[in-house]
């Protein structure tokens, strides 16, 4: 089964930054996600999207 969503360690370990600036950008995707309508998990967010907002990645 393929990981739907990102953890705030787990972006902290792929950013290489504090575990509280991590929980800063989940809070900040979830913010985004939230004015879409998306209903957020707190201390997730899902991977997607946040390789799309890091990575430039596009949902396949």
């Amino acid at each position: 089964m393929r990981v739907q969503y990102i953890t705030a360690l787990e972006v902290a370990e792929a950013l290489g930054v504090s575990r509280s600036k991590a929980y800063q950008i989940v809070r900040r995707l979830n913010q985004e996600l939230e004015k879409m309508g998306y209903i957020t998990v707190a201390g997730k967010c899902p991977a997607q999207y946040f390789k799309q907002k890091y990575y430039g990645f596009q949902a396949v």
